[in-house]
């Protein structure tokens, strides 16, 4: 099994690409959703984050302006989702899987995980219309067109992202 990471920055029509490659019977594994799943289903994890961080829980936003603390949680939380993503592998019986994460190729973590990497791109001014959390959280994430394998610019329609996506998709079967 081949499996790929669908990256880019946050607003880029990531997670469209993969609701469109799910629709087409493909599994995709989500960070975000499934790190959520983790905070839940990992007994102590939401008070072992919240200890070691210093904070209540309800507070796990400060991350976002906080790189000591984000970086405190991702010491605590990627070895988990990496172990995570290796059983849901463990599961698949498929040509091809994608993982969906906007951070996973800077994250030692995540090495080996996937195969090739499709990052998906958009002008800034796009991506902030499309999510206004993009402003905020642009400066957390680089993304380096060289070390992509395949390169899709989403600037137009849903209709045109998903050709692009198929265009792809024929390459990589």
């Amino acid at each position: 099994m081949k499996t790929f990471l669908v990256t880019g920055p946050i607003g880029s029509g990531k997670s469209e690409v993969c609701r469109y490659l799910a629709s087409k019977g493909y599994p995709v594994y989500d960070c975000d959703s499934r790190t959520k799943g983790l905070y839940e289903s990992v007994p102590g994890l939401k008070s072992r984050i919240a200890t070691a961080l210093g904070i209540d829980w309800s507070e796990i936003g400060i991350i976002f302006s906080d790189s000591r603390r984000r970086e405190m949680l991702e010491r605590i939380v990627f070895p988990l989702v990496a172990e995570d993503i290796r059983a849901w592998k463990s599961g698949l019986d498929s040509r091809l899987a994608f993982i969906e994460s906007a951070i996973a190729t800077e994250k030692k973590e995540f090495d080996g995980l996937y195969d090739g990497v499709l990052l998906v791109t958009a002008d800034y001014s796009l991506r902030c219309g499309r999510n206004p959390k993009a402003a905020q959280r642009d400066s957390l994430q680089t993304f380096d067109l060289p070390g992509a394998d395949w390169v899709l610019e989403n600037d137009s329609t849903i209709e045109e992202l998903h050709l692009k996506t198929d265009d792809i998709l024929c390459r990589l079967i």
